[in-house]
């Protein structure tokens, strides 16, 4: 006889906050990477037009770690934990690679610079994807569907202080007498200490998770979740799990795909759009004192939006909760898609802090209300592999983009990358309209987890 799983117990918004901190140090790394990496790789020779082929690194290798991690964490019992071991590796990993990747240039006699940077971003890639999986099969494990939004936006919200810091570490530790200037081949001092500095961040955020949260025992698991029907292991079940994925699973990857086609996009060809197309330097510039200014204003705006990403969070819930969790993303994603428009329109660089401020709320509602849908339509036992499937939706978009972006700016757009982040402006909005169409099994039911819980 089947037991009904017993409705789990509510947690305190610090027990949620506990479990999310983590999430602050991968983002902090993510946002190194994001604001630096096409211009640490501009500094080691890459042409703009192959920008988007070194950046396919990082989903291609997403696309495999995601799914293998989270098959075998939803079967992991260990003294550490279910995820949280998952996350410490994926810590230890990554805080290598952040000191690997800005010297690469010491190297440089055994590769061309360009691809032994493209090897450590691949690296580096790779363990933040190992780290990160879990996480957000954690918040969906531990808390009860009504605190799902609550769990997702908190967490959210700390991605958006861990980018802040990221984004705006090169340019602090420049104002604080740090050289932000390097030979041709190098990498400035400044952006060299960033990414020390966030290694050792990574390793403690991900420390304070693993001592401070708890992880149901694997009978707590099923008490609260019903017992899981498959125990097989072998990765053979990724397949049969990715042919069985729920039907909100498939309408939201469409979502997906627009949303991080357009992200992708803005990543790679922000710096180059700024230098190019509002400070007017030539495409074959990448060394100039304006180029590096390009570069740090890169990690300033990035440090807006995911500032505001930050701040927005804390209201997802009770938007959600006023007018429905997918009228709430697709209002977010019309915002961002109107910032990133607005590039083409900008007439100066101070400008660009509106249009992030724009790409901030898409940003925010983009990491939690498209999981909280999620949550929702995933059987007992197979949150870490279906999240893990669902980060398919995430990386095929960022390949396709890879592939065909760098062609496209220099054969299509004429060398002006502007047009690369007006197409995810067209993205953004086309995500709103098709979110609009997505099955939500909490409307069925009458349910808004959205809402604000009665204790936090």
């Amino acid at each position: 006889m089947t037991m009904t799983p017993l409705p789990k117990p509510r947690m305190t918004f610090w027990q949620i906050w506990n479990m999310s901190f983590g999430f602050m140090g991968i983002q902090l790394g993510f946002a190194l990477q994001n604001s630096n990496a096409s211009g640490i790789l501009r500094n080691y020779g890459a042409e703009i037009e192959q920008l988007s082929w070194f950046w396919l690194a990082a989903p291609i290798v997403g696309m495999i770690v995601q799914p293998i991690v989270g098959h075998y964490s939803d079967r992991t019992w260990n003294r550490l934990g279910r995820r949280k071991p998952y996350f410490l590796a994926g810590a230890l990993f990554s805080s290598c690679a952040l000191i690997l990747m800005p010297n690469a240039w010491i190297l440089g006699s055994l590769a061309p610079l360009m691809f032994i940077g493209a090897g450590f971003l691949m690296i580096m890639d790779a363990s933040f994807n190992l780290a990160m999986e879990p996480f957000r099969a954690l918040v969906a494990d531990n808390l009860p569907e009504e605190q799902r939004t609550l769990g997702f936006s908190v967490q959210t919200s700390l991605i958006g202080v861990g980018a802040v810091v990221g984004s705006w570490l090169p340019w602090a530790l420049a104002r604080f007498g740090v050289s932000d200037t390097a030979p041709d081949g190098e990498v400035a001092p400044n952006v060299q200490f960033a990414f020390y500095i966030g290694a050792v961040l990574f390793i403690l955020t991900i420390l304070w998770t693993v001592m401070r949260t708890h992880e149901f025992s694997p009978e707590d698991y099923e008490r609260y979740h019903g017992k899981s029907e498959d125990r097989r292991s072998g990765l053979l079940t990724i397949f049969r799990d990715f042919s069985r994925m729920p039907r909100t699973m498939r309408q939201l990857g469409l979502v997906q795909f627009f949303s991080w086609f357009a992200l992708f996009g803005m990543w790679v060809f922000t710096t180059d759009t700024i230098a190019t197309h509002i400070f007017g330097l030539p495409v074959t510039d990448r060394s100039s004192p304006a180029y590096r200014e390009a570069q740090s204003w890169t990690g300033i705006i990035f440090g807006v939006y995911n500032l505001v990403s930050a701040i927005y969070a804390l209201f997802l819930a009770k938007i959600a909760a006023r007018i429905g969790r997918k009228k709430t993303h697709a209002f977010s994603l019309i915002l961002g898609g109107i910032g990133l428009l607005s590039f083409y329109f900008a007439p100066n660089k101070e400008f660009l802090i509106l249009s992030m401020v724009l790409v901030g709320i898409a940003w925010a509602s983009i990491l939690a209300m498209p999981y909280v849908i999620l949550s929702s339509s995933i059987p007992a036992g197979k949150m870490g592999i279906y999240m893990g499937i669902f980060n398919f939706f995430i990386t095929i978009p960022q390949i396709l983009n890879g592939l065909i972006g760098g062609p496209m700016v220099r054969h299509i757009y004429n060398n002006e990358p502007v047009y690369a982040l007006v197409l995810s402006g067209i993205f953004f909005i086309s995500a709103a309209i098709s979110v609009i169409f997505v099955y939500d099994p909490a409307d069925l039911r009458g349910k808004a987890s959205g809402t604000v819980p009665r204790t936090i």
